[in-house]
């Protein structure tokens, strides 16, 4: 799986942290990065993309393919 976030959508809200905190983390400016994709199941993933209220985390799967949004 690949995540990645959208620096210029993301609002700093940290749901994604809450629910993936070994994939990702805020940085120096309040914005999310990614740590390890590798490190939460796809679920999981998609459960922390889902849970952006700025909608700015895209997973994609390892061919590439959008799973979500």
């Amino acid at each position: 799986m690949q995540v990645h976030v959208i620096r210029s959508e993301c609002c700093g809200n940290a749901q994604c942290v809450e629910i993936a905190p070994d994939v990702f983390q805020l940085d120096s400016r309040n914005k999310a990065v990614v740590l390890d994709a590798e490190a939460a199941d796809r679920g999981t993933l998609i459960e922390a993309a889902e849970a952006c209220p700025c909608q700015a985390i895209l997973v994609e799967d390892d061919e590439g393919e959008q799973v979500f949004p």
